[in-house]
């Protein structure tokens, strides 16, 4: 029997649960997820019930102060009958970090994979096939302590959710860059995946779209000089054949796809350089044909082509290439990923099918 209760509904919303022909992103609920609180300091006895709404108080902090950490990552099983997790150790090692900055209890790590692979295995035979298709996985930790005094609170809930997804970009992308607005500064939330610092991000994402593209291009927020990072994803530019991103400071999420993308393409041969660069260089870069091509890459769209970075003045950048070095790199992570070719980083990890009794329920 594994070691976290199962409440009597969920093998009837497993049994119950059916894919749509269309997943989109984030649309579709799993039938099930994962709880356990934090109360006077220790960790409790986690849940699988089926999904559906949660009780907060409405004086919660999460609620009133953004008292909030997230995560995010992907499980596979194409042509295989177990599914396999991708590198939830970094997302675990991500989630304690979040926790730490924000004061907030870490999430032992082998509570952290009890509760993905509890999800993982009771969503089994709903995860789609389909290459590019997964179940993403949402954990997230949260204060659940109502009160005003600004200060931590004492109470807080971990959760995993899930989503069986198609890919999550349908084409290249055309980004505008974000000149008034920073993303964040070194020192504040920008290295973490805090709730708060996406929520300041989404103003810049409507306008983008308002203008008729994609998302925004941040800048570092001391001189609005260098790229950072666009809205959830890292970025990556090719210059004369070599891949060229932002280096981590302090302000640059550490994307953990961003991180496979350099180790894989260093393995395939190609020259990565972390650095800094700033926004004229690439502009100047994109103009003379030095810089051929420009995409981003995050746990969702794994990586995608930039077809054109416009300026806030409305002059648009158009690299001479797209999804040339993009397809090539998608492709080989995807083939890692869903356990079609060698894992030669041992990124991969197997759920047990036998870790959850859901279906004697």
């Amino acid at each position: 029997m594994p070691n976290y209760d199962i409440a009597p509904d969920v093998g009837a919303a497993v049994r119950d649960f059916r894919l749509p022909r269309t997943l989109g992103f984030g649309l579709v609920n799993a039938p099930v997820m994962f709880s356990v609180d934090f109360k006077d300091g220790e960790w409790g006895r986690g849940v699988l019930t089926a999904y559906g709404p949660i009780s907060i108080l409405p004086g919660a902090r999460a609620l009133q102060y953004a008292e909030l950490a997230f995560e995010g990552l992907k499980a596979y099983r194409v042509g295989q009958p177990q599914p396999n997790l991708f590198r939830p150790i970094r997302n675990c090692l991500r989630l304690q970090r979040s926790a730490e900055r924000l004061s907030m209890p870490t999430v032992p790590e082998v509570l952290f994979l009890l509760a993905l692979e509890a999800v993982t295995s009771a969503c089994s035979g709903h995860i789609p096939g389909h290459s590019g298709h997964s179940l993403y996985l949402r954990p997230f930790l949260y204060g659940t302590e109502s009160g005003y005094l600004v200060k931590n609170s004492k109470e807080f809930r971990f959760m995993v959710i899930a989503h069986p997804v198609e890919a999550y970009s349908s084409g290249p992308m055309r980004v505008v860059i974000e000149r008034t607005d920073i993303r964040a500064a070194v020192g504040g939330l920008g290295a973490i995946k805090a709730a708060a610092n996406y929520a300041g991000s989404l103003r810049a994402t409507s306008a983008a779209i308002a203008r008729g593209y994609t998302v925004a291009l941040w800048l570092d927020a001391r001189e609005h000089k260098y790229i950072q990072e666009l809205s959830g994803m890292n970025i990556f530019v090719v210059i004369e054949g070599e891949l060229h991103t932002p280096e981590l400071d302090g302000a640059i999420l550490p994307g953990i796809t961003r991180d496979s993308i350099i180790c894989l393409a260093r393995y395939l041969g190609f020259v990565v350089r972390e650095r800094a660069i700033s926004v004229e260089e690439l502009l100047v870069g994109v103009l003379s044909g030095e810089c051929s091509e420009i995409f981003a890459c995050g746990t969702g769209a794994i990586i995608t082509p930039i077809a054109v970075l416009a300026d806030a003045d409305g002059r648009e950048y158009v690299p001479r290439t797209c999804d040339s070095v993009a397809k090539q790199l998608r492709e080989s992570l995807l083939a890692i990923q869903e356990r079609r070719a060698t894992d030669h980083f041992g990124w991969t990890r197997l759920v047990d099918l036998d870790a959850t009794r859901w279906d004697s329920q």
